[in-house]
């Protein structure tokens, strides 16, 4: 059973002033795990984790990880722009998108963040996103900037469930355009390159970080021969996975460190190669385990099933009905209780994949006690929605001596009416 961060007893202060649903992070684990990755990859004095900001977007939480040296790495203008009010800019953003418009790439282009290229046709529509109708810019403009291209193996890479397999997915460019694009920023005056890739999503095998790591000193060492680009970092993505289900095995960061070093020594310094920087972009393995979704039980409902119906729903956290993803649930105050029974565990919405857990035995429930979602802390309230008309719920971040604050309120019906026009009705 799941150790939780907090009592009943300090759910019952919480829900006070905060009613349910809301998110609660737990910062005291953040910040360790945040040390952890940190020293896993210590021995490479360029290290730098750009967390994943889709993962959670609170600007709370994003200047709590640049403190412990954390970048961000942004994928839309809402999220530079989030980057920028938490005080995260220049090469200490990764702007990583696809179909980019044009004003993203101009605001990534004015804050100074490092540009990852998803397609060798991007480069030219940046060039004329950032002139806006006057002149592009040339060699001079690019002193000191960096630019990077993401790369996709192909087949060459076997993928997972949630990012699919490399060959069908949009992501990134083929290895032909990946040479080509770096051949035309390198003729256009770029002097300062880094390589991506990202082929994966919730991974917990360590092996296959390690091998993409690997697969990366390779393409950069070939690139380098034949273009005579010079890399100042391998970004080797994200995608470490959590260990949602019981019996899943947390990833062994300590041994993705080892193993990555040594594929390093191997095809890097053994080659002669400039020294790389390592980087990476994590967000679930980073806040993922340290997140909880906190609810009530509304009502009980015995049809061909039993049904826990709770305050929270899918617009609330949404991996259970898409991904068929599995989430522990725990109840305060009857973790040890003997009496339990099967439920399916739903919210409100009017649809019948709202639900949290299918069949899953819990002890006995009753309308008010308080339901704990686990592992809610990456693409949890991020990914949530107003169908129903439902209301996103609030944020709050639980310190080490004990004291919660808000990161982010709940919504009210006025923001939800905010963007209706109902003049002239």
């Amino acid at each position: 059973m799941r150790k939780l961060p907090f009592t009943k007893g300090k759910l019952e202060e919480i829900a006070s002033k905060w009613p349910t649903p809301f998110y609660v992070y737990d910062a005291a684990a953040i910040r360790e795990n945040a040390r952890r990755l940190k020293k896993a990859f210590g021995w490479n004095r360029g290290f730098r984790e750009y967390f994943a900001v889709k993962a959670t977007p609170n600007p709370h939480l994003l200047k709590m990880l640049s403190q412990c040296g954390f970048g961000a790495d942004c994928s839309s203008l809402a999220e530079l722009v989030l980057s920028k009010r938490a005080g995260i800019t220049g090469e200490n953003v990764m702007f990583t998108s696809n179909d980019t418009p044009a004003e993203e790439f101009r605001e990534a282009w004015r804050t100074g963040a490092i540009v990852n290229f998803d397609d060798v046709t991007h480069w030219e529509y940046f060039l004329d996103a950032v002139a806006q109708g006057g002149t592009r810019p040339g060699a001079a403009d690019f002193d000191g900037r960096v630019f990077c291209c993401r790369y996709n193996p192909g087949p060459l890479k076997g993928g997972n469930a949630i990012i699919g397999r490399p060959e069908e997915a949009k992501y990134g460019m083929p290895r032909d355009q990946l040479f080509r694009c770096y051949e035309m920023m390198r003729d256009a005056g770029v002097k300062r390159f880094g390589l991506h890739t990202m082929v994966a999503s919730n991974e917990l095998d360590p092996e296959y970080i390690i091998d993409t790591a690997k697969m990366l000193f390779d393409i950069a060492a070939d690139v380098s021969r034949q273009l005579g680009v010079v890399f100042e970092f391998v970004n080797i993505g994200g995608g470490v996975g959590i260990p949602y289900k019981p019996g899943d095995r947390p990833m062994n960061l300590e041994y993705l460190g080892r193993g990555i070093e040594a594929a390093y020594r191997e095809c890097v310094l053994g080659r002669g190669m400039k020294p790389l920087k390592i980087f990476m972009e994590c967000g679930r393995c980073i806040t993922g385990p340290y997140g909880y979704l906190v609810a009530r039980v509304l009502h009980i409902k015995r049809k061909y099933r039993l049904y826990a119906g709770l305050d929270a729903c899918m617009a609330n956290l949404m991996r259970p009905a898409i991904y068929g993803a599995y989430h522990e649930i725990v109840v305060p105050g009857k973790e040890s209780s003997g009496d339990t029974t099967t439920y399916d565990v739903t919210g409100s919405l009017c649809e019948n994949n709202d639900k949290f857990a299918v069949q899953r035995v819990l002890p006995l429930l009753e309308r008010g006690d308080f339901v704990v979602i686990c592992d809610a802390g990456a693409h949890g309230h991020s990914m949530g929605f107003q169908y129903n008309g439902k209301l996103r719920s609030a944020e709050l971040l639980l310190e080490s001596d004990g004291s919660v604050r808000e990161i982010r309120r709940a919504e009210t019906l006025d923001d939800y009416f905010a963007t209706l026009d109902f003049d002239g009705l």
